[in-house]
């Protein structure tokens, strides 16, 4: 999967691979520690299930296999390809593969493995024969499955004690097919992408619901836009932190807040506290009580009216908490203020910004990759439109990075044909569901369609022209039907309304002119989609240059191509 310079838009039907692929970025490149057994490719678990049962019951351990090798084509793996100019070396250095690299293509294999597998063969066999050992004596009593039945078992609660991602070097000059590990390929004892890439996220599930849902419960609590605004605040802009000249008067005028409510305080409890006398405290040698209030910047945004919405100017004090706003707009104004954030993380903006010695840190990753899932959630066409134009642009606005030192590439996993058509046609990966010659198991090709029409021929152009002009739903369709013109497109829909068994199946039409239907012959054979082509079949004359006429018995007429 090939990502492009700036956007790359994840598209395909649904239970095509999308959020896999990001599932799998995400994994390997930010949360390598989350990693379960079902991020294995459900078919090899017979295949490592098998390796268990070898393992339990060998007797003798000098026949055993406990070599890297046979577990290698069962492993989640994930290789990372960098494109390196030779004035960026310096950022990889620490893993240049031969001295006579120079720049070019470097690869990285990131490879969830089992960490010591000598550990793993006896903790497993001594487990799963000591549960043999007693369902076997306990047989006649009735069927029992003691844990573990098996390997996958086993790891379904140990994998983290056992397995961990390790990274490897490849080769460059095999960089166009997949490598096998060779025995002398060794591990590295240094995290490959740290200083090197930097990860954000912004997952598909961002909380959001309705304030009347029954949903709307406290789990959603800690995802309103108030707390994801106070953590940029507190990150970015608090003036209690790394205090400025600018900032004294804010922090002058919070202190002569809290001390005028520490004596209001003081004087509203000197009748309460003065009952305790009664009781006979504080008496002699028990400490006084005092009140103290606590006011600080980030506090004052801890509630949810924090964030509210006006109409008028003239009329702030007649205002809405952030809940009455609608679910789109919510969702908008959260993901522009998390792309902020991401790319103030990355400059170093704000007086927030420590390294774990509590100095600042002003080194830079120089490649910042955003994965961003599904943000058309509740957002209405034309905003989806604008967001996907302006969602680079917010990412790289700021003056370190008006030049190329610094790379910002944005992964984009989407359903909404809205946003594949406003994208450049270039940036699109289509994700192509496919099964396995000779076996069930299904699985996914990802179809660059930068490379769909070849190269900038007039074809290539008109192609391209006529998909922006059209909706992009052929991308996320199982099948196509193809019409020619607008009265197909009108009678199509009806007629399988009303005389087939199709209008539950998710078919996409499109209508394509007949004379240009050629052009997306290409597109129609990289994403593999089902087609039916609906048109009718135009008369030539051979004796008057091919010319198109009224269709005429005996004429010697041709069918046109």
């Amino acid at each position: 999967m090939e990502f492009s310079m700036k956007e790359t838009i994840f598209v395909g039907p649904n239970n095509s691979g999308k959020t896999t692929a990001m599932d799998a970025l995400i994994l390997f490149l930010k949360a390598r520690h989350k990693f379960t057994t079902r991020d294995f490719t459900i078919s090899n678990w017979r295949s490592i299930n098998d390796i268990g049962y070898v393992w339990a019951n060998e007797a003798e351990f000098a026949k055993l296999d406990l070599r890297m090798d046979q577990w290698e084509q069962y492993l989640p793996t994930l290789d990372v390809w960098l494109n390196v100019s030779s004035k960026e070396v310096h950022y990889v250095s620490h893993l240049i593969p031969t001295l006579e690299w120079t720049g070019g293509v470097l690869g990285i294999r990131l490879r969830f493995e089992p960490e010591n597998l000598l550990d793993l063969y006896n903790e497993f066999s001594t487990q799963y024969n000591n549960s043999k050992k007693v369902s076997n004596a306990k047989k006649k009593e009735g069927k029992i499955n003691l844990w573990p039945k098996d390997l996958w078992d086993f790891l379904d609660k140990h994998l983290g004690k056992f397995f961990t991602v390790r990274t490897y070097l490849l080769n460059p000059e095999l960089h166009e097919s997949p490598q096998k590990l060779e025995s002398t390929n060794l591990p590295l004892d240094i995290d490959a992408f740290n200083g090197l890439i930097k990860v954000d996220i912004i997952n598909a599930q961002r909380g959001f619901s309705d304030p009347n849902s029954e949903l709307a419960d406290a789990s959603t609590t800690n995802k309103t836009l108030s707390s994801q605004l106070r953590s940029y605040y507190d990150k970015h802009l608090n003036p209690a932190i790394n205090p400025t000249e600018a900032d004294l008067s804010a922090l002058e005028m919070i202190y002569n807040a809290k001390e005028s409510f520490d004596d209001n305080l003081k004087q509203s409890f000197a009748a309460p506290l003065k009952e305790l006398e009664f009781l006979n405290y504080p008496g002699f040698g028990n400490p006084k009580i005092k009140l103290s209030t606590i006011i600080n910047t980030v506090e004052g945004l801890s509630h949810e009216s924090a964030v509210q919405y006006f109409l008028d100017e003239s009329m702030l004090d007649l205002s809405l908490p952030e809940k009455y706003n609608g679910l789109g707009y919510q969702n908008l104004i959260s993901i522009i203020f998390k792309l902020i954030r991401f790319r103030d993380e990355w400059m170093q903006v704000g007086k927030g910004i420590k390294t774990a010695s509590g100095e600042s840190d002003f080194s830079f990753e120089p490649l910042h990759l955003v994965l961003i899932e599904e943000p058309e959630a509740h957002l209405h066409a034309q905003v989806q439109q604008v967001f996907i134009k302006q969602a680079f642009n917010t990412l790289r606005r700021h003056d370190n990075l008006s030049d190329n030192n610094f790379t910002t590439q944005l992964v984009i996993s989407t359903h909404s044909n809205h946003i594949a058509h406003e994208v450049d046609f270039n940036c699109l990966r289509y994700f192509k569901r496919q099964i396995e010659h000779g076996k069930s198991l299904h699985t996914s090709k990802v179809v660059n369609l930068s490379r769909t029409f070849g190269d900038e021929t007039e074809t290539t152009k008109f192609a391209i022209r006529y998909l922006k002009t059209t909706h992009s739903d052929l991308f996320f369709a199982d099948a196509v039907i193809m019409v020619e013109g607008p009265a197909e497109r009108m009678l199509i829909p009806y007629f399988i309304k009303h005389h087939t068994k199709m209008s539950n199946c998710y078919i996409s039409i499109l209508e394509i002119g007949g004379s240009h239907a050629h052009t997306l012959k290409p597109l129609i054979e990289s994403l593999g989609i089902i087609s039916l082509i609906i048109t009718d079949i135009d008369s030539i004359d051979p004796e008057n240059h091919n010319s198109k006429v009224p269709p005429r018995t005996s004429k010697g007429l041709q069918v046109g191509k």
